[in-house]
């Protein structure tokens, strides 16, 4: 068999094929004959093949695949023009904290946000098969880890986490914010009331009306829908959540522990009060 019948060989065999296939996968076309070096050559030939057109040969992080070019959704819409909904906030902040802080306990995600995550939050994306529990922390407890998926890195065309976006550290960005805005409040109310040189020596920081205004501007609720709670961007991963499928099932949410502020799932409807979210602590 020459290299031409080999390329059309994987060809068809990428293009049948119902999910990624490996370089070992498509070995066995040939009976193990053809090393896995040459395998790799004949798809980067084939990849050149197929650039100038509406379809190309991706490596994604389960293996190679066909798929369509991101310029040709527009017209692919056209074709089913029902749009998938999108994932709540809520959903895609845990999944940008799991994606980056990988692996993290349902603590850690609360942590970070400052809100208890809900059970059904947690179900949705593994449902979807962009999260799974990969071990255990070794803490009383032993709280689940949590990381992603290949799907995960699939679903947004990548071959590893390497990949992904950068990610500032907004949390220390939001703290300097805050700072400056104490710093700027207190030089206001230095400059509409003079102090006394006893008043200087005991003087506060800041005032309650400041911090509880800069407190105010960082809350959960009052943040765009695109950004994370404590300043995480979830933008980079929304694409894959326009991906999602419109028929996925709503499951009912379990309710968050006394106590603890906790959010309404992502259909809207409270939780029943006779249920108790099985959270373990850290």
């Amino acid at each position: 068999m020459n290299t031409q019948e080999a390329k059309v060989v994987l060809e068809t065999a990428l293009i049948c094929a119902q999910e990624p296939l490996r370089v070992n996968d498509l070995r066995r076309l040939f009976d193990d004959d053809v090393g896995a070096d040459t395998i790799r050559v004949l798809l980067e030939e084939l990849r050149q093949d197929w650039r100038p057109r509406g379809v190309e040969l991706v490596a994604l992080a389960s293996g190679w695949r066909f798929q369509s070019r991101p310029e040709m959704r527009e017209y692919l819409d056209r074709l089913n023009p029902e749009k998938p909904p999108k994932y709540s906030r809520a959903v895609m902040e845990t999944l940008a904290i799991i994606a980056y802080r990988q692996p993290v306990t349902r603590g850690d995600i609360e942590e970070i946000r400052g809100v208890t995550v809900s059970t059904e939050v947690i179900k949705k994306l593994e449902d979807r098969s962009w999260i799974e529990v990969i071990g255990h922390r070794d803490v009383p407890g032993r709280p689940a880890l949590y990381a992603t998926t290949k799907a995960f890195l699939d679903d947004l065309g990548l071959r590893t986490l390497d990949e992904l976006p950068p990610l500032e550290d907004a949390q220390a960005q939001a703290q300097a914010v805050l700072l400056e805005q104490q710093a700027i409040n207190f030089e206001d109310l230095a400059a509409n009331k003079p102090a006394s040189a006893d008043e200087e020596a005991f003087a506060e920081p800041a005032t309650p009306a400041a911090v509880e205004a800069s407190g105010e501007n960082q809350a959960d609720e009052a943040s765009p829908m695109d950004e994370g709670a404590n300043g995480f961007d979830v933008r980079p991963l929304q694409p894959a959540a326009d991906e999602a499928d419109s028929n996925d099932s709503t499951e009912p949410a379990a309710p968050n522990p006394d106590g603890a502020r906790g959010e309404l799932p992502d259909d809207g409807i409270p939780p029943h009060p006779s249920e108790h979210d099985e959270r373990v602590p850290n």
